[in-house]
Parts: structure tokens; sequence; C-alpha cells
């Protein structure tokens, strides 16, 4: 598609201003009144999605009818041939995406003003039944005069694109929205609603104020995404009622946040207040975050009148009468119960349990005498002595002791991992100083591997996690809230790049008392088990050390491509829970920087190479990384090379000529 193409009967693209997840942007002209439309053209693999273009027909009435100064007007949906597009207003002020890179950040006012805009619109479309679900600066367009007038100067575009595509089969798409702005019910539960759209503006607003959204920061999309689940709000120097606005606003409990209008209505009374107070400098993204706590369980519904109820109630007035306790409700059986278990008791003397006591005092026996006391407690020490010193004398055993100031090692070597990755570990005592001084290898195979890597130091038979200290290259706790992964005693191991065939070492110094040759080797493979276990847990839905998680991937393609087009190749990674479909490695042709995942297992897009796997019916660029469709072919595949994992085969795949 390019300069001069035209769009069904009515349309013809001009220029390309601009692109998205869902598809390119074009300026356009109707010609049938010469007017300056946009035009968003749809990716090829929606064209092609019959469930996609049913719903797509299906919505149009609802879409065009959605009418409103801050909605940037939908004028008409195109489906011609293999085109999917939407026609709108053309608003000739860019988005808000392009003034905060240019800009970083808003003053208070300014910023209100935008996000009550914002939520107005969403407040219409929330009335007639319909989500945005991807509520971001890059989907907020302005007037060239939006500074001026705001509550009019600024739209929202893209309704109904996020729903369309998150309703379908996604087997080549991507993460649906943008990590940054998605809601924790969104991600944790997979549910959407009016609150959805409502968080989005939150972030936004945030961002607005701050330069930034609130949970960025390093880590993968699923980590910035998991953020939104566990951890809290970042604080930011604004007004105490702005703050409030957007704790409301940023609430992880949907049924907290307020509605569109309300929100709105809240922003724009508050504006006129902000006006003489200056922007913000964009601060610096926090390295971590703070968990948030959990909401403490409510019952409501249940009127209780005293904290202590009263067993029984008697009136004067009613002789013998009693009045039972208001009946406590119902609430099931507790999953984690509290169990009462009674202390043993010490058994009564066997005087009271016949009750005959004697007043008499009893003689004391000769054993319990204070001298015989004495007496027996000397002769366990000389024959404790004399076992101690027969077995100094006679022992040459294993478990005996080592010698004070003596050092001892002890090693050990995973099996490598699908990626490549090969971990040895050695570990030597000091006696001396009781630190365990210990050295870990990771060597790669055919391919580039970066870290970071997973490493657990437990304590000493499941103790308390010992105090590790890196005196070559200081290391980071590993951090649920930024890894997803809660594993008690890891630590997140930072090195440099791994080129193929190579191998790196990191030194760590960890203070566990050790008593034997044994009890050492025991310490270091209990570690090297408990990282294993960490990194190939089932039940783990994360993205964090990819070089050591990965299972293996996935190649995918549409079931039907045309011949003379590109063909869409999607890498699924495939983790200890199973692919990942939402996280793709990379998508073919690419677009933007590879992904942390694929830099990790393959060192980015050097470490791809497609190739053709039906007899020339497929064309491979010379960097192995875009497949064209040749000639027809009922049953092809495309073979695939991704860092340590080769031999990679797609599922068959039809190619037919257009029309068919």
């Amino acid at each position: 598609m390019s300069k001069g193409h035209a769009l069904g009967a009515s349309y013809r693209l001009v220029e390309q201003v601009g692109s998205g997840a869902a598809g390119l942007v074009w300026k356009a002209i109707d010609t049938r009144t010469e007017e300056v439309v946009a035009a968003k053209v749809l990716r090829a693999e929606l064209a092609t999605d019959t469930a996609v273009v049913e719903r797509f027909v299906r919505e149009r009435s609802i879409l065009v009818g959605l009418q409103h100064r801050n909605l940037v007007k939908v004028r008409d949906l195109i489906v011609d041939g293999d085109q999917l597009g939407i026609v709108m207003d053309f608003v000739a002020g860019g988005s808000l995406r392009d003034v905060i890179d240019t800009e970083h950040t808003l003053a208070p006012a300014l910023a209100a003003d935008v996000a009550a805009s914002v939520l107005a619109g969403l407040e219409f479309a929330h009335r007639r039944g319909v989500l945005h679900r991807d509520i971001k600066p890059d989907n907020v367009l302005l007037e060239p005069n939006w500074r001026a007038d705001a509550a009019d100067g600024a739209k929202v575009t893209d309704f109904g694109i996020a729903g369309m595509i998150t309703d379908t089969p996604r087997t080549t798409t991507g993460l649906l929205g943008t990590p940054q702005y998605m809601s924790p019910e969104l991600i944790s539960a997979g549910t959407s609603g009016p609150a959805t759209d409502i968080y989005g503006v939150g972030v936004l607003l945030y961002e607005l104020l701050a330069g930034r959204t609130p949970f960025a920061g390093p880590g993968t999309d699923f980590t910035v995404a998991y953020r939104h689940v566990t951890a809290s709000v970042p604080k930011i120097v604004v007004p105490p009622d702005l703050q409030r606005i957007l704790d409301a606003l940023l609430d992880k409990r949907p049924s907290a946040r307020p509605s569109a209008a309300e929100a709105a209505s809240a922003l724009r009374k508050l504006a006129p207040s902000l006006r003489d107070v200056a922007a913000l400098p964009a601060p610096e993204a926090p390295k971590e975050f703070t968990p948030s706590g959990r909401p403490a369980t409510a019952l409501r519904g249940v009127a209780i009148e005293s904290r202590t109820p009263r067993a029984v109630e008697t009136d004067a007035a009613d002789t013998g009468s009693i009045v039972a306790p208001a009946e406590a409700p119902d609430l099931g059986v507790a999953a984690n119960a509290t169990r009462h278990r009674p202390l043993p008791q010490r058994p009564a003397p066997e005087e009271a349990v016949d009750g005959a006591q004697d007043a008499t005092p009893q003689p004391r026996p000769w054993w319990r005498s204070r001298r015989a006391i004495l007496a027996i407690v000397g002769a366990i020490l000389i024959l404790g002595g004399a076992v101690v010193l027969a077995v100094k004398l006679s022992s040459g055993g294993k478990d005996a002791p080592v010698a004070e100031g003596q050092a001892f090692e002890a090693t050990q070597t995973d099996s490598s991992s699908p990626t490549g990755l090969t971990i040895s570990r050695t570990a030597e005592y000091d006696q001396t100083s009781g630190t365990i001084r210990l050295a870990i290898r990771y060597a790669s195979q055919n391919s580039v591997l970066q870290s970071p890597f997973l490493e657990v130091l437990p304590g000493l038979n499941g103790g308390t996690c010992p105090n590790v200290a890196w005196p070559d290259s200081p290391q980071k706790r590993n951090l649920s809230t930024a890894t997803g992964m809660a594993v008690p005693c890891g630590w997140s191991v930072e090195r440099r790049e791994l080129p193929p065939q190579s191998a790196q070492e990191v030194q760590a110094e960890v203070r566990q008392p050790i008593a034997s040759q044994e009890e050492l080797q025991s310490w270091l493979d209990a570690a090297a088990e408990a990282t294993s276990t960490a990194v190939s847990d089932p039940e783990v839905i994360s993205t964090a050390y990819p070089a050591q998680r990965l299972q293996g991937v996935d190649v995918q393609t549409a079931p039907r491509v045309v011949s003379e087009k590109t063909v869409d190749v999607t890498l699924i990674p495939i983790w200890p829970s199973g692919d990942d479909p939402i996280n793709p490695l990379y998508k073919s042709p690419s677009v933007g920087e590879p992904s942390t995942m694929l830099v990790a297992i393959a060192g980015g897009l050097d470490g791809i190479r497609f190739s053709d796997g039906c007899s020339g019916a497929l064309s491979v660029s010379a960097d192995g990384l875009t497949v064209t469709a040749l000639s027809q072919n009922p049953a092809c595949t495309v073979d695939a090379t991704v860092g340590n994992f080769t031999n990679l085969k797609s599922a068959p795949f039809a190619i037919v000529t257009r029309g068919r």
C-alpha cells in the first residue's frame, strides 16, 4: 500500500502519518468532497480473520454513532478485499504522545483539563455500552488550538479496535494494549469494564504530570504489567487534592474507582486552583517498587451491635427469661482455618488421681541427695571424655571435623538448558572466617546469551537465608514485584553478554558455618537444586530469566497466505508453564527493537534465521528475517533457527492466489 492507493471506492491515500499495533495511519482524501480525512488501515492478518471482519461490520453502526466533541468522529468502515480500514476526521495537532516526547511534563492545570476531556469522551461511550480498553497518549489526538481550549481540543480515538482484536483467537498477535497502561483486573483476571478505562486515564494523567508512567522501569513487558497488580503507585509531588484524584483513578479495586462523569467533574472543579502550579521536572523512574498491601477482608450486609457478644441477657422484669444472642452469619469453611491443638498436659500425681493425699512428708530417696547427684554428673563427664578421646585417637573417618584453618571444596555442574546455558559451581569453605567462597561459572553453546541469571543461595538445611556479598560485581536480590517469581534466598545475577562457546564467572562470599566436607557438598547441591526448581516451576507465569527458563520456541503463521505477499511469522516462547502467545519472542516483518527475551536467548535479531521449507515456494531475504510467498502450495512450512534452538518448523499452511 503506497501513496495514491485507493481505499474503497471513495478514498485515496496521500501520505502515511503514523503507525501502531493495529495498523498504519494515513492522511487521505475523500474523493467525493475533497475533504482531508484520516484512514487507519488495519494489519493484514486482521483482514484475513473472518471473525474480526464479521465483528467489524457488525459494530460499524455503533462506532459511527459515537459522536462527541471529545471523540474523533468515525466516518466510515471499509472492507475491500484484503483491506480493512477505518475512516475518521483528520485531527491536525498531533497526539499527546508527541507532546510528552517534546515537553516531558505538563503543568497540573493543563494536565487536569486534558484528562477531564478524555473522561468526558469516555463517559459518552460508556453510556452507549462501548469500552476503549487501550487508553494511552498515542490514542488522544489534539486540535491545533488545544492549549487554549482543552475542553474541545483533546479527542479520544481508536474506539473498539482493542475489543475487536481481543475477542478473536490470537495466534500471531502480541500483548493486547500496552502493558504500562493496563489495569490490574485486565492483567490478573482478563476482565474489563468501564473501570478499566478509568484506570487507563489515571495512568495517562500520571504520565502527563511526571513524564513517565507509574510503573515504568526495568524488566520485560510482563514485569511492567505485573507491577500494576502487586506494587504501590510511586508518589509524585502534586497538590493534595490532585493526589487524591490520582489515587482514586489508580485504585487497584475496580469498584473503588469513580465513574468517568464523577472523575471529569472533580478534575474540572480542581483545575482553576492549579493555574499557578508549575510543571514538575521529569523524575527518574524508580529502580525498585514497594509491594502494595492487601486490603482487609470486610463483611458487608451484617450489622453487629457489639464487638463482644453476650452469651445471655436477663431482664429484671422477666423472671428467668433468656435472650439468645443474634445468630452469626455462616461464612463457610475457611481456606486456611486456624486449628486448635491443645498442649499436652502433664499427668496428675497418682495420689491426686486416687484422691488420697497424705499430708505427712515422705523421706527423700538417696539418689536425689546433693552428694549423689554431683557424683553421678562427675562420672558421666569422665566417661564422656574417655569416649571422645578414644574417637579422636581411632578416627580417620569422613565425618571428623577438619583441622582449624583448613579449607575444603565442593563442586557441582548443571546439565545444559535448552537455550545452551550451562552453570557450574565451586564452593570453598574457609574455616577461619566461616565463609563459603562460591564461584559460579556460566557457559554458552551455539548462541549469544544474556543475563540476568537466577541463583538461589539457601540457608543450611533449610535455615534462614545467609548473608551474601558479591566482591567483584554487586548483585541484586530477586524481587518478586519485578520478576513475578517469589523465590526465597534468590539473587538476580548480572553478567556481561556471553558470546557463543564462551564462559564467565562470578564470585560470591556466603557467611554460612560448615562442619564438614560432606556438609559443604550438601549445601552446594541444595543451592543448585533450589535454583533448578525455581526456574522450572510450571506454576510460575513470567518472562523473567529466559536464558534459564525458556524450554522451546513455536513457529506460527496464518493458516493461509496470499502469493506474492509477505508471510507474517511469529515466534512464540514456550515456558515451563506452557506457550505464551501474549508475549511473542519476535514477529516478522519486524517493527522496532527486538524483545528483551530474544536478546537474552539469541543476542537479538542476529540470532534468528528463517528458511524455505516448501521447495522454492518461499523466498527469504538476505538477512534471513523476512519471508515472502512466491507460488501456490497446499502445505508449506517455514523453517527457523532461533539461538540454540535449531530445526524449528511451523505448522503447514497453504499459499493461495488472490481471490481464492
